[in-house]
């Protein structure tokens, strides 16, 4: 439940979809496991895991959906010593040279038959679905599956008119005057861990962790022409994580005192706590993204 990654996305038009439209447009595209021939296969699948019973998940008018990804395992240096030994034994027989179109259709061949036998593996990835910031909210680290679940979203809904968040001001820039500065401004908090990038082709990369960013060896680099991509910053008393020069969030960890607000729940029923727990980060984030917009904006104006 409680998200790890945030890459974000924010809305041209208003979304207006409800609950149930939004239910029964995922519904045309739930995930089904891989059959035996299937490379991959990607659907929506319950928000909640197994302990749910819908697609979308709602509280406060946030919609919380999940997709899920299944993978055929099957490693290119089995296919490769597959496809090398037929070759060889269709020219030792044939007395010939393979050509590449034979070699295609050989490769596939081998794939087909291998595919059965294939390990699988799954992955699930989250997204939220925040009408009152106009954002979508995507727990993962990676901009490619965040992109592959906004593509099946916008096929199930017809359109999906979003955009990467972005600045007026690089965060870079923004970052790197906070470490100048010796702080963040509230209710952000530096912590001891940064990354600094010169912008040039030529410039390299340097990192600290657990350090005092303070200090004349740190700021001696921003003399030099580096800029703050990476750093790491507390959000009041409930948030830890890393900030980047692409406006993702990594690494975000709910300290344990704020999960604790809902200990009265208890965990006697697994959904109420899950809903509990979702509604408790969700009015949370809202609250860390707004303030995330105060310190990096104005917002960069789409075309």
């Amino acid at each position: 439940m409680w998200f790890k990654n945030l890459t974000l996305y924010r809305f041209n038009k208003p979304f207006t979809t409800d609950t149930e439209t939004l239910e029964t447009a995922l519904a045309d595209f739930t995930f089904s496991p891989c059959s035996s021939q299937d490379i991959s296969k990607f659907g929506f699948s319950n928000a909640l895991g197994k302990k749910g019973n819908a697609l979308v998940h709602s509280a406060e008018n946030r919609h919380l959906i999940c997709v899920t990804k299944e993978e055929k395992i099957l490693p290119g240096q089995v296919i490769k010593e597959a496809l090398d030994e037929k070759v060889a034994e269709i020219e030792e027989q044939e007395n010939r040279k393979v050509t590449k179109k034979e070699k295609d259709t050989i490769k596939d061949e081998i794939t087909t038959t291998l595919l059965p036998r294939a390990f699988s593996r799954r992955s699930q990835t989250h997204a939220l679905i925040m009408p009152e910031l106009e954002m979508i909210l995507v727990d993962s680290s990676s901009a490619t599956k965040a992109e592959e679940l906004l593509a099946l979203l916008r096929k199930a809904v017809g359109s999906l008119p979003v955009i990467p968040l972005s600045f007026a001001t690089p965060i870079e820039t923004t970052l790197t005057q906070w470490l100048q500065a010796g702080e963040a401004p509230a209710p952000f908090e530096m912590q001891d861990e940064a990354e600094l990038k010169s912008d040039s082709d030529e410039g390299g990369i340097v990192r600290f962790k657990q350090q005092v960013l303070q200090e004349d060896e740190v700021l001696a680099h921003i003399a030099t022409g580096k800029q703050v991509h990476k750093l790491a910053l507390h959000f009041g008393q409930s948030i830890a994580f890393l900030m980047q020069s692409d406006a993702s969030v990594k690494r975000i960890k709910f300290s344990e005192e704020f999960r604790a607000g809902n200990d009265e729940v208890g965990t006697e029923d697994p959904i109420a706590r899950l809903d509990a727990d979702f509604a408790l980060m969700g009015s949370e984030l809202v609250t860390f993204i707004n303030a995330l917009n105060q310190a990096f904006g104005p917002l960069e104006q789409s075309v």
